[in-house]
């Protein structure tokens, strides 16, 4: 893919984006571990798509399964938050983003499971022209792409398994697929932007 500016069908949200400060977790209280993602946008005739990965099972992972966002933890060589971002979803999926395609970041957020280990995420937003190819790693069991105009037809609650408990929690549940938690939040905090 090459490595052009924000589509045009992205730059009212940019502004958007632009126009807010987001809230930063850094500030006063310790972060734990640093983590972002990249919370992927594409044109379609349905409205902005994003792209979501099922996450590979793996024994031992709290998120083994999970739909979420490419992403992960910031390494040393990382410059900051948005290389690490970039990083993660080269490597997770095989997409080249770069930071003229960057929209924006959301509000950083802290898992609400109390059994998780303390890190911080920070969401960034990217806009491109069409849908990248994808290359699924070994992290990665899937990409779905959801238009995002009809997620909240689909918001609701499910009961999924956390450590082996069944708990009920807010979701969008599209075509069966159940995006809830950290991805779920993250969504929710990016819809009242895309108007």
């Amino acid at each position: 893919m090459k490595r052009r500016a924000v589509s045009a069908d992205f730059s009212g949200l940019k502004s958007r984006l632009a126009a807010r400060l987001p809230a930063r977790l850094d500030a006063g209280e310790p972060a734990g571990l640093e983590t972002s993602v990249a919370l992927i946008l594409a044109p379609s005739p349905r409205g902005p798509e994003a792209l979501f990965i099922r996450r590979a099972e793996r024994e031992g992972d709290p998120w083994s399964g999970h739909i979420g966002l490419p992403g992960g933890r910031r390494e040393n060589a990382d410059a900051d938050l948005l290389a690490t971002a970039i990083r993660e979803t080269r490597e997770e999926v095989g997409v080249a983003l770069a930071p003229p395609l960057l929209l924006g970041a959301l509000d950083d957020l802290r898992p609400r499971t109390p059994s998780l280990p303390p890190l911080m995420i920070r969401p960034y937003v990217f806009g491109l022209a069409a849908r990248p190819k994808t290359r699924l790693s070994g992290e990665v069991a899937d990409v779905l792409w959801l238009p995002l105009a009809e997620l909240p037809a689909c918001a609701g609650k499910a009961v999924v398994s956390i450590r082996a408990e069944p708990v009920e929690v807010d979701c969008f549940k599209p075509g069966g697929t159940v995006i809830w938690g950290l991805t779920y939040r993250i969504v929710l905090g990016l819809l009242p932007l895309l108007a």
